[in-house]
């Protein structure tokens, strides 16, 4: 009884690290393509080096307004046996435009 019970609390804590990490690396990836996008560099290849940096099938979203650029990064991650709900982690990052772009 004691043997399933400590199995369970395993898949339970490593699947909640699994989460952690990949909700740092949509933060990362959100924080690459907001640095590229506020630089001037075209849009498309912000998103690229977004995406290059955020977990498998990563949806990313740019944005500019107000003098700043924004970027969310969303993917969804799967834990544990294959009929479980998805979860969604995602990431964001504003960083002001640079002057004279």
């Amino acid at each position: 009884m004691v043997l399933p019970s400590l199995l369970l609390v395993l898949a339970v804590a490593l699947g909640a690290v699994g989460a952690a990490a990949a909700q740092l690396s949509c933060a990362d990836a959100a924080r690459l393509g907001a640095r590229a996008l506020a630089r001037g560099e075209p849009p498309e290849h912000a998103r690229a080096l977004a995406l290059a940096a955020a977990p498998a099938q990563a949806r990313v979203h740019l944005a500019e307004s107000d003098g700043t650029a924004r970027v969310t990064v969303r993917a969804e991650l799967r834990i544990g046996p294959l009929r479980a709900p998805p979860l969604e982690v995602d990431g964001s990052a504003a960083v002001p435009l640079e002057p004279g772009r």
